[in-house]
């Protein structure tokens, strides 16, 4: 399999990159190429096979999954990594949703749980909580969208932030947690079916060109979640130990374990490593889609532009 770091489509004008994404604006639509590039703590640190088949195919099923909650920005999917989509005026504020109590990351809610901080995210917490542990009510905890390319780390913000700088108004907030909370229902409930936790997760928001809110970038993916095993779930924590996992929640554990965290230089991933968190990506897709995922290396601009070309 063919690692694709990054895909150049001609006749198309600029590409844009964020960390895991290449884009390119064509009138009102984008055409979205997920590469193999994987980041954690917000950095890009190498490549995973397969990883960018996994991230847009997953996604679709979720988009097909939950347009009935919320209208999404998919168009069509012409290449196993590769979408085209509703271009949108991106909400710069990512809806974190949480189930449980978990993460290594700043802007996890673990971190600062662990050094006796009890209102996280403007959220009073409960005392004796355990990491990993299921929060008595999934918990809201936004953090900033930072542009796709900026060197610009996730930061965490507040309601009471979200508002006072204006970033949405008080009703395009309202309904953004309204259906960040009934999306993850909704995941939960499928997840469930196929032996999975959804732990946590993220979902982006955009307004269309009549300022309608729409769902947009990614949902419910290895990437933007945690995904545990529910049969071992229990007795694994009641142990102490990590849950088994099937998202990058892997590699993060992995950096952290040897005193990485975003600052300095990265080790270098092995090449065991690498097996393992391809073949974690490649099994949760078949565990929620009943699917094997589908891959492809070849990439074919004009294909693409016919494809842009019949949506008139």
């Amino acid at each position: 399999m063919k690692l694709i770091k990054t895909v150049n489509l001609r006749g198309f004008g600029r590409k844009y990159s964020g960390k895991v994404r290449d884009f390119y604006i064509v009138d009102d639509k984008r055409v979205i190429v997920t590469t193999d590039r994987i980041s954690a703590f917000d950095v890009i640190l190498g490549l995973i096979p397969g990883k960018g088949s996994v991230l847009n195919q997953l996604s679709a099923f979720w988009f097909e999954k939950t347009k009935d909650i919320i209208p999404n920005h998919l168009i069509s999917v012409p290449h196993p990594n590769i979408s085209i989509v509703k271009n949108a005026k991106i909400i710069p504020v990512e809806m974190v949703v949480r189930g449980y109590i978990t993460g290594v990351t700043n802007t996890s809610i673990w971190g600062s749980y662990e050094k006796g901080e009890r209102i996280i995210y403007g959220i009073r917490f409960p005392d004796s909580l355990r990491k990993n542990q299921k929060l008595p009510n999934p918990a809201i905890t936004p953090t900033t969208h930072p542009e796709a390319g900026s060197k610009v780390h996730d930061e965490r913000l507040t309601e009471k932030e979200i508002l006072q700088r204006r970033i949405v108004s008080p009703k395009i907030w309202r309904k953004m947690k309204k259906i960040s909370l009934e999306l993850f229902e909704r995941g939960t409930k499928i997840c469930e079916r196929a032996g999975i936790i959804l732990v946590d997760t993220k979902y982006e928001f955009g307004l269309d060109k009549e300022g309608k809110l729409m769902l947009i970038d990614e949902i419910h993916t290895p990437d933007s979640s945690r995904f545990w095993i529910k049969k071992t779930y229990r007795q694994i924590h009641a142990k102490g130990l990590e849950p088994q996992n099937f998202d990058k929640e892997f590699l993060r554990l992995w950096y952290a374990k040897r005193g990485y965290k975003g600052s300095g230089v990265p080790p270098k991933m092995p090449a065991e490593l690498i097996k393992q968190v391809s073949n974690r990506y490649i099994q949760i897709y078949k565990k929620i889609t009943g699917k094997n995922v589908e891959f492809s290396n070849k990439f074919s601009s004009s294909e693409i532009k016919l494809s842009l070309d019949n949506m008139g």
